[in-house]
């Protein structure tokens, strides 16, 4: 009777028989699971809706399970092509700059950590511990501290400030008289610790804090004269009506708060208002991991310094009575351990300190810097490195200049011109040397500006050095007359 069977009926039994397999191979996968499932929960509810999802589940994974076994049935036959379209190798001119670079980064990483930690053993070896305290504080009394005296004396300042707003408020003072005081009081506070420094034979550490900190105090006290000026102003023009009632001051009238002054002169900003974005609360471990990771930059710093930079420079001869030759030579030497130190610098500051200042007074807005080492030009670097100062120069020299019908190149060089003569004073005045190096230094950014805006507008890239986009054009160029014969 099997052998007479008909081929359909064959067919229907064989497909019924699999039917009934795979059917029964799931119901018995299901009950298994099921049974786990009964071990973990305990309400029936609870278990029904755990079989069902497991059911679902079992279908799809039985589903997935048989397009593999069908892909690699048919789809990996030694006859299938391996070479189905044109690709460009990774490394490619086309291709290069089209994927991500992670692993090569990686590499760099874990390359750069071997080779100075090896750098650092072999100096210790050779040289032994160099650090010397006596470079970063001095012994003296805390009398002789300028640091000390800052303290006490500059807070007077922006109290002077504050009196001068007052009065400005209820129109005791003319305008002339108010700009006359501010002019004074912002003079001294920069002026003050200028003259400490030089009269006090300080550490080196104690001077460059304390010029850091009254420049500070010098930009914040020009942003408050400069900022309720204007809003006198505002507010007169809306006495008179010459404001539209759109403008977005009306909100905001003009009035003197001495909480709002005091906020000012603590917050991780330069530009004063009366309020400020604020966030709910401190995350007290995040500021005390970010104070664990200040003190180990910061010591990392130090002893680059005094390990690297300074046997360096005392064992170097004058640049200009040696070899050009060897000055080129040790300039090169100091170039890596000096990068080093920017780059903990900017990250102790900018990043940890700042932020860690910011938390604690839930200060919101926190952008300090920007993506500077995606920079294209000098100038979008200056723009993007150090954002309290830019936002500074922005809203009190470059804008006012432009408003005063000042030309945009001269009020570009009249900002550099005020950065250059602070980096003077911070660098100048603590070591008791005054060469105008700094000056110079950020002096030469204004022709570098210019030549590599030039060369941005020249060869448009976002991504590329501008000589090897001209290197990768050139060779396009070779590319497609070679083809065009």
């Amino acid at each position: 009777m099997a052998a007479l069977e008909s081929p359909e009926n064959h067919i229907k039994a064989t497909a019924t028989s699999t039917a009934t397999t795979s059917s029964s191979t799931t119901s018995d996968l299901n009950f298994s699971v099921r049974r786990r499932s009964t071990t973990v929960t305990d309400s029936p509810s609870t278990e029904m809706m755990e079989s069902e999802d497991l059911k679902s589940n079992g279908k799809e994974c039985d589903k997935v399970t048989n397009e593999n076994r069908s892909d690699i049935k048919f789809n990996y036959r030694p006859s299938m092509p391996a070479h189905r379209g044109v690709r460009e190798s990774p490394l490619s001119s086309d291709a290069i700059f089209k994927q991500s670079h992670a692993g090569l980064f990686n590499l760099c990483i874990v390359v750069l950590v071997a080779i100075n930690s090896r750098l650092i053993i072999e100096n210790i070896i050779k040289y032994g511990w160099l650090i010397n305290g006596g470079f970063w504080f001095s012994s003296k009394s805390l009398r002789d501290w300028p640091l000390f005296m800052c303290c006490l004396s500059l807070p007077a300042f922006p109290f002077a400030a504050y009196l001068v707003e007052k009065l400005a408020y209820q129109n005791y003072l003319p305008q002339l008289v108010v700009v006359f005081l501010h002019t004074i009081i912002t003079t001294g506070s920069l002026l003050y610790p200028v003259l400490v420094i030089l009269r006090c034979d300080s550490a080196f550490l104690s001077g460059v804090t304390l010029m850091l900190f009254s420049c500070i105090v010098w930009l914040k006290l020009v942003s408050y004269a400069h900022t309720n000026s204007d809003l006198r102003a505002i507010a007169k023009s809306i006495d008179r009506e010459d404001v539209p009632s759109i403008s977005p001051y009306v909100g905001n009238p003009y009035d003197t708060y001495f909480k709002s002054l005091v906020y000012f002169m603590v917050a991780p900003t330069l530009c004063y208002q009366s309020s400020y974005p604020r966030t709910e609360s401190v995350r007290k471990g995040w500021v005390v991991q970010q104070f664990v990771k200040l003190i180990i930059f910061t010591g990392f710093m130090g002893f680059i310094i005094e390990q690297y930079i300074n046997p360096i420079v005392k064992n170097s001869q004058h640049p200009f009575k040696g070899n050009l030759l060897y000055a080129i030579e040790r300039v090169l030497k100091l170039s890596v351990p000096n990068l080093y130190v920017w780059l903990c610098m900017f990250y102790c500051f900018f990043h940890l300190w700042l932020n860690i200042l910011a938390e604690l007074l839930c200060f919101g807005d926190r952008e300090f810097y920007k993506d500077w080492w995606n920079a294209r030009t000098v100038e979008e670097y200056w723009r993007m490195w150090n954002m309290p100062v830019h936002k500074w120069m922005v809203r009190h020299i470059y804008f006012p200049c432009l408003r005063n019908k000042i030309p945009k190149g001269l009020a570009i060089l009249i900002a550099f011109l005020v950065s250059a003569v602070f980096h003077e004073l911070c660098i100048a005045v603590p070591c008791h040397v005054f060469k105008l190096w700094a000056f110079i230094g950020i002096m030469l950014q204004v022709p570098l500006v210019v030549i590599t805006k030039f060369l941005q507008n020249k060869f448009r890239s976002s991504m590329v050095c501008p000589f090897l986009h001209l290197f990768i054009s050139q060779a396009e160029r070779l590319k497609s007359g070679t083809s065009d014969k």
